[in-house]
């Protein structure tokens, strides 16, 4: 215990230098702001600036995008509140209830509970991740190839199990995923293959180029072919305030909700949608003011979800650090920028790169301070950012996204692409198809193959050594469980 707090000293002595605070202010200020504006996510931000702050300092630059990621999580509840237009889809369930209490003039105790609920959600879950990452750490180090292909294939399942309309469209994106991850150099024989003779796709097709496309480009390109140019009218908003009653019925809400949201974020189940919803039924089950649900607007519905929100979203740095597996898209591009520094996420990654590791834990304590003070006070600053028109919104991303994926290689070849990739995300969206298991199958898919031949070849070339072993025999259980219950329950009540 007291090497932890020498760690995490150390990372705040680190994290608390003027230039990491600059990169860490300007994350949270940018991330909430593109949480304010909707459509717009982390994930299109961190992509767009990878190729950006690729000559920035890794530390700095983990730091800024984590920055981003919680801060877009903050902002998003701005718009659900005031506009009932969710600016992150883990803001989905905080507009049930939160765009009804601004209708009744209650906007301010609505935004009030969300930006307070956050901070406390945020907080605790980052003293969770202080406590149980290095733990989880030294654990995974005693896993093998089986385990690890065992826990990708857990988190295939899960991931396109979750999102999406049904698992066969989740599945269907998981696949597209794994074969663009195919593409290129084989990891272990090094022979090139699926390239189709083009010479560009001899490295293999760069995940940021795909994320580019996937998210940016398919997102402006839909928006221009199928939303247009509407607008909607604000609300008028009421002072930040929250009396004592509301007080009194937000803390418990704020506390179950940190508990429901944080083990959703360290196992790989497909982001924060799952915790917030279970955290609103928790809360509209236990209320004592059941009749203000879906009326006049109940308070515990924003506090409990909101709180889910950001503890699910903190916690997904400790299977992403610990284990290299991203349980969100935004998490996945994360591990993207660390593989672009040359730096593997993973059980040994507390020792290779602890500087790295611990200021940027000690950043999120640090940024959740910055987020309460940018949230409270400037709420009505973030609202103005709405009043941008869509088309020079949209034109302005379009510009961004195309010298970010130019200035990677300088190749006319990945513009093509990314405008390809981008109609393909345009498909997939207007057809229901989820663009997360796209990214999560690319950047896993050839870790998940390497692994598995590792494996084989540990089993003697027999794939028993699967369920031989009792940790990857029960992930393999739990696999089958997830792809079979769900239809058995859904049987069984037909019946």
């Amino acid at each position: 215990m007291t090497e932890l707090w020498t760690q995490l000293l150390g990372g705040f002595a680190t994290a608390g230098t003027p230039i990491n605070l600059l990169w860490a202010f300007v994350g949270c200020a940018l991330g909430t702001a593109i949480g304010v504006l909707p459509g717009l996510g982390p994930a299109v931000t961190v992509a767009m600036l990878l190729p950006i702050t690729s000559q920035v300092e890794p530390t700095a630059s983990m730091i800024f995008f984590a920055g981003i990621y919680y801060g877009a999580m903050y902002g998003g509840s701005t718009t659900s509140i005031l506009l009932n237009t969710p600016g992150e889809t883990g803001t989905m369930v905080t507009a049930l209830e939160g765009f009804k209490m601004a209708k009744s003039g209650r906007a301010g105790a609505a935004l009030a509970t969300a930006a307070i609920g956050s901070f406390v959600a945020g907080s605790i879950a980052t003293v969770l991740v202080t406590l149980f990452a290095p733990v989880l750490a030294d654990f995974a180090v005693t896993l093998g190839p089986p385990e690890y292909f065992c826990l990708m294939l857990l988190a295939f399942t899960t991931v396109s199990a979750v999102l999406g309309q049904s698992t066969l469209r989740g599945m269907t994106s998981l696949f597209v995923g794994l074969a663009m991850g195919l593409v290129g150099m084989d990891q272990i024989t090094a022979t090139v293959r699926y390239t189709a003779g083009i010479p560009e796709f001899m490295d293999g097709i760069e995940v940021v180029l795909v994320a580019v496309g996937l998210f940016a480009v398919g997102e402006v390109l839909y928006n221009a072919l199928y939303e247009g140019r509407s607008r909607q009218d604000l609300n008028k908003m009421s002072r930040v305030h929250m009396n004592r009653v509301e007080w009194r019925r937000s803390v418990p809400a704020w506390l179950r909700g940190t508990v429901i949201g944080f083990p959703f974020g360290t196992i790989p189940a497909g982001g924060s949608e799952i915790p917030t919803f279970l955290s609103y039924a928790t809360e509209r089950k236990l209320s004592k003011h059941k009749e203000e649900f879906g009326t006049t607007g109940a308070i515990e519905g924003v506090a409990g979800p909101e709180a889910a929100n950001n503890s699910a979203v903190t916690a997904t740095l400790v299977p992403l650090l610990t284990l290299g597996i991203p349980t969100s898209v935004t998490a996945a591009i994360l591990l993207s920028a660390l593989q672009n520094y040359g730096i593997q996420a993973g059980p040994q990654l507390f020792q290779t790169s602890s500087t790295l590791v611990w200021a940027l834990i000690a950043s999120l304590y640090i940024g959740n301070v910055m987020l309460l003070v940018l949230n409270l006070p400037l709420v009505g600053l973030w609202v103005k950012l709405l009043k941008i028109p869509k088309a020079p919104l949209y034109a302005g991303i379009l510009i961004f996204a195309t010298v970010g994926v130019y200035g990677m290689r300088q190749s006319a070849f990945d513009l093509y692409l990314m405008l390809a990739i981008g109609l393909l995300g345009v498909v997939m969206r207007r057809f229901d198809f989820p663009t997360a298991p796209v990214v999560v199958g690319m950047i896993l898919g050839p870790l998940a193959e390497a692994h598995m031949r590792n494996a084989v070849a540990i089993g003697g070339g027999q794939w028993s050594v699967f369920w031989e072993r009792p940790i990857s025999l029960g992930l393999l259980v739990v696999v089958a469980l997830i792809l079979v219950l769900p239809r058995v329950l859904k049987w069984r009540r037909r019946a």
